[in-house]
């Protein structure tokens, strides 16, 4: 796989607002990511440890932050949320049920901020 420019360009149309607005905050949240790879998937990355990565998988959209602490920061936030799975370092939702933007980016923050430490 190649970059998340890659990824993006590749996407199913129906697929790509969803992804490209995730990346699109976690880009504003971490300016100075720069495309990279985290365990084989097109993902940003910052300081040289992937911060995180976004894709298409077979019957949802995965949000990869590569962090159980993170994806636990938020899970709180997202328990009320219809269509959105948790697991130990995936978040999978449908476009139809977009994660919230806020959550998006405090889901981004503390992976930066363990990422920091």
């Amino acid at each position: 796989m190649g970059t998340v420019d890659d990824l993006l360009a590749e996407l199913d149309p129906a697929d790509r607002p969803s992804i490209e607005h995730l990346y699109a905050l976690a880009r504003e949240e971490v300016p100075e990511a720069e495309q990279g790879k985290g365990y084989g998937m097109p993902a940003l990355v910052y300081r040289g440890k992937p911060l995180i990565s976004v894709m298409r998988a077979k019957k949802h959209i995965g949000v990869y932050p590569f962090s159980p602490e993170a994806v636990s920061a938020v899970a709180e936030a997202l328990a009320d949320h219809p269509g959105i799975g948790l697991d130990k370092g995936t978040i999978r939702f449908q476009p139809d049920h977009p994660l919230p933007d806020d959550v998006v980016r405090a889901l981004v923050v503390a992976r930066k901020e363990q990422i920091d430490r």
